[in-house]
This record gives structure tokens, C-alpha cells and sequence, in this order.
């Protein structure tokens, strides 16, 4: 099987491709990306239409590209946090929360719609792709936690993993947004701050 090149390998062998991506994520996470053509794209690149559909066929394609590479990131990221404090369960906790709240920020309303509508393939990727990473990094970090008396021994750390990510699904989409009257960000933020102020223990109580 032939060995999948890394995120900095891919960089080196096609600059070009990753300034589009990078453009592309700017635009598309900040406005939507309905509204933003392959044109517009290639005009703020400073290249022909004919580089940017050379790299990519589709702006959907270049869509799933953007929303690959925020991924990698954020798990690069969480990689990270897990390996530098690996001793020290609240600051791992507060950076891994600061991490998932970085980048929800980018995520702006207007591009999960877009997304939600335009192509519901790619709103169930982001939905699968983010509970992969909260059951493997958080779900690891609360079971560190148990053992060092952050987190109640009374509920299972695979029930607050998945009362994280119900919370998350129900209340981090379009309707449910719109309904409640918040962002990705207010919404992410109350989830978070509702679900570890019930499962933190006393010691493991401090702001976040």
C-alpha cells in the first residue's frame, strides 16, 4: 500500500494547490461558500481560471479540500495538547476546549448553512469527523481525568462523551442556531460550560 504523504509533504509538492486551499478557507468558512465563484477565487489568487480548475474540477471539490485541511489541523493541534500535557488534566482540558473553540469560531453561520443546503454530504462529514475527534481526544482525556479524581467515577466517561456529542448535534447545526438565537460559537461555548460543570468533581473544578 503506498504510504499517504503528510500535510507538509502535499505543501511542498504543490504549493500552488495549497495557497488555493488556504485562499479558499478564508473565503468560504468567514462568507459562505454559495456565494463566492471559482471567478472570484481566481481573480483573488491573481491566476486564470484555467490553474484554479486545473487543481481543482469543482468548487465543491474544493470545498471538501478546505474542510480536509481545517481537519488535519485541528487534529494536528489536539495531537499536540495531548503530548505536551499529558501530566496535567485542566490545562490539557482548558487547551483542548481553547483548540475546538478556535476553530468553531472560523466556522460562521453562513458557511454551515451553505453547507447544510448546498451539500448535505459534506455537513455529514463535518458531523462524523468531529465526533471521531471528541470520542478519541476528549474520551482519552476524561478517562485521565477518572484516575486523577478530576472527573465523577459515577458516570461512565463514555456516557459524558456522548452527552457531549448529542448536545453538539442537536444544538450546533443551522435550525437549531437560528431557533436559539446563537452562533456556532455561543452555542459550543454554553454546551461545554452546561456538560463539564456536571462532571467535573470539586477538584476538578476551574474556570474555563
Amino acid at each position: 500500500m503506498a504510504r499517504v504523504q503528510s500535510k507538509t509533504e502535499e505543501r511542498q509538492a504543490d504549493p500552488v494547490r495549497q495557497r488555493i486551499v488556504t485562499e479558499a478557507r478564508r473565503h468560504f468558512l468567514s462568507h459562505g461558500f454559495r456565494g463566492v465563484t471559482m471567478a472570484d477565487l481566481a481573480t483573488e489568487l491573481g491566476m486564470s481560471k484555467k490553474t484554479l480548475y486545473a487543481h481543482f474540477l469543482t468548487k465543491v471539490a474544493l470545498v471538501e479540500a478546505v474542510l480536509l485541511d481545517k481537519f488535519e489541523e485541528i487534529e494536528a493541534e489536539l495531537q499536540s495538547i495531548t503530548a505536551g500535557c499529558s501530566t496535567d488534566f485542566l490545562i490539557a482540558l482548558q487547551q483542548m476546549l481553547a483548540c475546538l473553540q478556535k476553530h468553531t469560531n472560523e466556522l460562521q453561520p453562513s458557511f454551515v448553512r451553505d453547507m447544510q443546503r448546498a451539500s448535505p454530504d459534506l455537513f455529514q462529514f463535518v458531523e462524523s469527523r468531529r465526533r471521531e475527534l471528541i470520542q478519541r481526544y476528549f474520551g482519552a482525556l476524561f478517562t485521565e481525568g477518572r484516575k486523577r479524581g478530576m472527573i465523577r467515577k459515577d458516570v461512565p466517561v463514555e456516557v459524558i462523551v456522548a452527552m457531549l456529542l448529542a448536545a453538539t448535534q442537536a444544538i450546533v447545526n443551522p435550525p437549531a442556531l437560528h431557533e436559539l438565537g446563537l452562533t456556532p460559537t455561543t452555542g459550543f461555548r454554553s454546551i461545554i460550560s452546561v456538560v463539564l460543570e456536571g462532571v467535573l468533581t470539586t477538584k476538578g473544578r476551574t474556570p474555563l
